[in-house]
């Protein structure tokens, strides 16, 4: 895989970045689209649902259900 490739965010007032594989993030940008949603609308809704699961791992397995449900 590549590189990380960081996206600041701000999330619940704070600013954090979230650095991820560049596959990851087209993946994540074809959710927020299909959501009617912003890159930062999605990643505030992954982080309102992750609970203490860390929000790189949260943001991957989100990427990872989508595509598995993109081939059934």
């Amino acid at each position: 895989m590549s590189g990380l490739v960081k996206r600041s965010v701000l999330l619940a007032g704070h600013a954090t970045s979230v650095a991820l594989e560049p596959e990851f993030w087209a993946v994540l940008d074809r959710i927020a689209e299909e959501r009617g949603l912003t890159n930062a609308g999605l990643m505030k809704a992954i982080d309102a649902e992750r609970g203490r699961r860390p929000l790189a791992s949260a943001c991957r397995l989100l990427a990872l259900d989508w595509s598995a449900r993109q081939r059934d």
